[in-house]
């Protein structure tokens, strides 16, 4: 894949980035139409863009550089680089949480209602940036056999398809929920979140084939983090439903 999208006189613009502000820009439009559909300002849905856009990526980077720290002290200069790549997605998620902490204070929205209304563009947002990834030839798999199925005759798991084809049943899924199903049970959307995806990202870091932080040689650090947030999901739902029953 060639990574450069098309050039602006002699100067590169990377797929990468292009499908970064498209997903940030896809977010945006979904918080307007589901905004418009359960009448919310609709001046929410760009101060939640800028908000998670500033956070998010800083938090990708950040955990990024951390995970290749030589590299980025032999070479500083590439730490602002983040057309080319290199944002970890749950370095992001963090960051984005503690910016949406802020913008919720600030706007006097409650928490889990503007977090269950907010998380249902993430999947979305994510798919496009998982093929920005497959574009830019990052975060991909490991070599695969020649006869199989999964890799359709590629020589590695194209795993960010997969991983952005995936992102688009959580999003259909998360969409369908809040608007047909969540009702009064707060913080429900969060939990489905965090019961699906971390277990998506769980699996496929099993083919993945790019350098992973490994603990003891077992599981990688987004498989950690990946079982923790399964089981903060699990927690939470149980608690939203159970919450329901006794009010």
């Amino acid at each position: 894949m060639n990574p450069i999208c098309f050039h602006i006189g002699t100067h590169p613009i990377y797929w990468y980035g292009v499908m970064m502000a498209l997903a940030f820009m896809s977010g945006m439009l979904h918080w307007q139409w589901l905004g418009h559909r359960t009448g919310r300002d609709t001046a929410l849905a760009s101060d939640l863009a800028f908000w998670l856009m500033v956070g998010g990526i800083i938090g990708a980077r950040i955990a990024y550089v951390a995970a290749n720290f030589n590299y980025f002290m032999a070479a500083p200069q590439e730490i602002i680089r983040i057309d080319q790549g290199g944002l970890i997605f749950y370095g992001g998620f963090i960051g984005g949480a503690l910016s949406f902490l802020i913008l919720a204070r600030w706007r006097h929205i409650g928490v889990a209602d503007l977090a269950d209304f907010t998380i249902t563009a993430l999947p979305l947002g994510h798919a496009l940036g998982r093929v920005g990834c497959f574009l830019n030839g990052c975060c991909g798999g490991s070599e695969a056999p020649p006869a199989s199925f999964l890799a359709a005759g590629l020589p590695h798991y194209p795993v960010q398809l997969y991983e952005a084809f995936l992102n688009l049943g959580v999003y259909g899924l998360l969409t369908w929920y809040f608007l047909f199903k969540r009702g009064s049970k707060q913080g429900s959307v969060v939990a489905l979140y965090l019961m699906t995806y971390p277990l998506i990202r769980f699996l496929l870091e099993f083919i993945r084939g790019d350098a992973r932080m490994r603990i003891d040689g077992g599981l990688d650090v987004a498989q950690i983090i990946s079982l923790a947030l399964l089981l903060i999901g699990v927690t939470l739902w149980r608690f939203t439903q159970k919450r329901v029953k006794t009010t």
